[in-house]
């Protein structure tokens, strides 16, 4: 549904201003491009937060506290 959204969407700045819709079409996988580092790293920053979570949380699992929640 989110790529059939973004393709409506696209359509729609294309009728209405068709320059600034074919530069988002040549700069749109350069973009991609450039964010891809930062969603590496915060793949990364999210496990060692995970990491984290469990070493502080071991004792209460050792010594049976069940989680609440995941």
């Amino acid at each position: 549904m989110s790529t059939f959204m973004t393709l409506v969407a696209w359509c729609l700045l294309f009728v209405l201003a068709w320059p600034l819709a074919l530069l988002v079409l040549i700069l749109w996988p350069l973009v991609w491009l450039i964010s891809l580092p930062f969603r590496l790293l915060g793949i990364a920053v999210e496990g060692v937060f995970s990491f984290l979570r469990a070493i502080i949380l071991l004792p209460a699992r050792l010594l049976g506290e069940r989680p609440r929640f995941n």
